[in-house]
């Protein structure tokens, strides 16, 4: 049985027969980040033990911020959470895969649907698709 984005689900389980490893990058592991209608690859973060506790819990994706040195929790500023739907862990244990609902249409802080929205043509990288917001309004920056 996958899981369902639901807290419920997993409230009560065993979650120790899940044994990620958190060692290999310094506390953290690769949260790739998927959409779960379409197969659309939107981000990548990082968890650590207590992020990836919290999305168990919850449901609701929460990532480790390197840069702020802080959990949080996908879309709590912009409203864009993901909602997730199924999880998958690589053959090392070092790394997830979430698919998600992508709530409110953009995973990426820049306005776009992907953070992978620029194509590389030779030497180049060109911008592809338009934002979904526009991220000065979103984060009064």
């Amino acid at each position: 049985m996958g899981f369902t984005g639901r807290a419920m689900d997993w409230e009560g389980r065993d979650n120790a027969m899940i044994k990620l490893n958190f060692n290999k990058m310094g506390g953290l592991i690769p949260a790739i980040v998927q959409d779960d209608k379409t197969g659309d690859v939107l981000m990548l973060a990082f968890m650590n033990k207590e992020a990836w506790e919290a999305t168990l819990k919850t449901g609701k994706a929460t990532y480790y911020s390197r840069t702020r040195q802080t959990l949080w929790i996908k879309g709590n500023t912009s409203g864009n959470v993901q909602i997730v739907k199924e999880i998958r862990i690589d053959c090392d244990d070092d790394a997830v895969l979430l698919k998600v609902e992508q709530v409110g249409g953009a995973a990426c802080h820049t306005g776009h649907r992907s953070c992978f929205h620029k194509l590389v043509e030779g030497e180049t990288a060109h911008i592809t698709g338009e934002p979904v917001f526009n991220p000065e309004e979103v984060y009064h920056k």
